[in-house]
């Protein structure tokens, strides 16, 4: 005789634990999908960061090449200045800092490329030579020299200049950036 009370094993495991056992029996589902859903998003922040980085290697890359354009362009033409101020354009004939680099359709008409294309870049550097009159030396010859690098594209440009002081045979030279462009 088998008393009502007892159950077997095969009953027990079925329905022995009672509500406890069917509490923890959906659990793991949400924690699995929980655990997917924070890699997700941390995979998505590391691809996003890594084209971030991309990019910003790219544009460090091109403001590099310009830049060197640029002051490969400034080198050379203030070395053509020094070895033949003749060829230089003529002084102005009042005092102040020249201008002219400012006007893009007078930069294009009046800068010369002192090679004919720079590796990497959309367009070959261009350097002006603009005759400067200092106030304080009257007998000194002075030039501004700017130059303009190119990037892989139109937009990455630097704009470099150069002072360039001749006094007899002293030579002085005063470099700055140009931070923006002029147009």
């Amino acid at each position: 005789m088998s008393t009502p009370h007892l159950r077997t094993a095969a009953a027990c495991r079925a329905g022995c634990a009672g509500p406890a056992r069917s509490r923890r029996r959906g659990l793991a589902l949400p924690i699995v999908l929980l655990l997917i859903a924070m890699m997700l998003v941390t995979s998505s922040a590391w691809l996003e960061s890594a084209l971030f980085d991309a990019r910003n290697a790219g544009a460090l890359a091109d403001y590099l090449r310009s830049y060197h354009a640029a002051d490969s362009a400034l080198r050379l033409c203030a070395r053509a200045v020094v070895a033949g101020p003749a060829d230089a354009p003529p002084m102005p004939a009042t005092p102040g800092e020249p201008s002219a680099w400012q006007r893009p359709a007078e930069f294009d008409a009046r800068a010369t490329m002192p090679v004919d294309a720079w590796p990497g870049s959309v367009r070959p550097p261009q350097c002006m030579i603009e005759g400067w009159q200092l106030e304080d030396r009257p007998d000194a010859r002075a030039w501004l020299l700017t130059a303009r690098g190119f990037g892989a594209s139109a937009d990455a440009q630097t704009w470099l200049q150069l002072q360039l002081v001749l006094d007899g045979d002293a030579i002085e030279s005063h470099w700055r950036r140009v931070a923006a462009r002029p147009f």
